[in-house]
C-alpha cells in the first residue's frame, strides 16, 4: 500500500480504495478520465488513511477509544450517545503531527497558487474507509465543510471531518452493519470550490434511480450549493435524458 500522507486527487484512482475511500477514489478516477474529455473537474488532494492512523497514534486515542467503546451498553441508546460525544471531543481537541500538518499546509498554498491567491475557498469532505468491506458504502455518515478558507479553518475542518468516524448515526451504521470500530478509518478530500452561485449545481445518476432503467440519464439540479440537493433542503428542477438520443447529438430531455 502507498505509504503517503497527502495526494493530490489525480494521482488516486479506483485502486486506492483502501487508502483514499470509495468517494475520494472515484473521484480521482473521473478526474483523470472526464478531464480528458473537455469536462472541468476542481482540482484538489487527498489527506489518506495513513495520516488519519498516524494523527490517532500521535495522540495515543486508540487506546482510550478502545476502553470508551467497551463501555457501551448497546441496550441503551443514551450510552451509545454519550460515548460517540466523547471520542468525538477527543479528535476535535488533539493535534496533528507537525510534519503532517505541514505537508497539508504546503499542499494548500500549491492549490491556492495555482488559483492565483493566497488563501483560496475549498470544500472538505469525509470518505471513509474499511479495508477490503466493499458492501459498505458510508453515504451520508460523515462530515463535510464548505466555503473553508485558509491553513487554521483547514486543519479545523480536516480534524473535524476525522471526528465524524464517531458521529452516532455513523456508529450505529457500522454496529448493525457488523464493522469493527476501531478498524475503520477516515480520508479527507480538499477540493477548490465551485462557484454554484454563478450558476447551478446538482446530482447526476447514469441509470433512473427509481425504475432501474439503465438507458437513462437522471440530472437533479438547482441553484446555489449541492449540499442543498443531498440534504433535502430544495426541491430540485429534474431531468431525464435518453442515452441513446444524447449518443445521436440530441441532449434534450425525454422528462423535466
Amino acid at each position: 500500500m502507498n505509504k503517503s500522507n497527502v495526494l493530490l486527487l489525480n494521482q488516486v484512482g479506483i485502486q486506492d480504495t483502501d487508502l483514499v475511500g470509495e468517494k475520494n477514489a472515484l473521484l480521482g478516477e473521473i478526474l483523470q478520465q472526464i478531464t480528458k474529455t473537455g469536462i472541468k473537474i476542481p482540482p484538489g488532494f487527498v489527506i489518506t488513511v495513513n495520516a488519519y492512523n498516524s494523527f490517532i497514534s500521535y495522540n495515543a486515542l486508540g487506546s482510550v477509544i478502545s476502553s470508551i467503546l467497551s463501555e457501551i451498553d448497546l441496550a441503551n441508546s443514551g450510552s451509545f450517545q454519550r460515548a460517540a460525544q466523547k471520542i468525538r471531543g477527543l479528535i476535535s481537541n488533539a493535534s496533528f503531527l507537525p510534519e503532517l500538518s505541514q505537508e497539508i499546509i504546503e499542499t494548500y498554498f500549491e492549490l491556492s497558487e495555482a488559483f492565483g491567491q493566497d488563501a483560496t475557498d475549498v470544500a472538505v469532505r469525509s470518505s471513509a474507509v474499511a479495508e477490503g468491506l466493499t458492501y459498505a458504502s458510508f453515504a451520508r455518515q460523515h462530515e463535510a465543510y464548505l466555503n473553508v478558507v485558509g491553513p487554521a479553518a483547514l486543519l479545523d475542518a480536516i480534524r473535524n471531518c476525522f471526528a465524524s468516524l464517531f458521529t452516532g448515526r455513523a456508529m450505529l451504521y457500522r454496529q448493525n452493519a457488523g464493522i469493527d470500530h476501531l478498524k475503520a478509518g477516515l480520508s479527507v478530500c480538499v477540493q477548490k470550490m465551485v462557484r454554484s452561485d454563478l450558476g447551478a449545481s446538482g446530482v447526476a445518476f447514469s441509470l433512473n434511480t427509481e425504475s432501474g432503467y439503465k438507458e437513462a440519464l437522471v440530472i437533479n439540479g438547482s441553484y446555489g450549493l449541492g449540499e442543498l440537493i443531498v440534504h433535502g433542503g430544495v426541491l430540485p428542477d429534474a431531468y431525464i435524458i435518453s442515452k441513446s438520443a444524447l449518443k445521436a447529438g440530441s441532449p434534450l430531455p425525454i422528462e423535466k
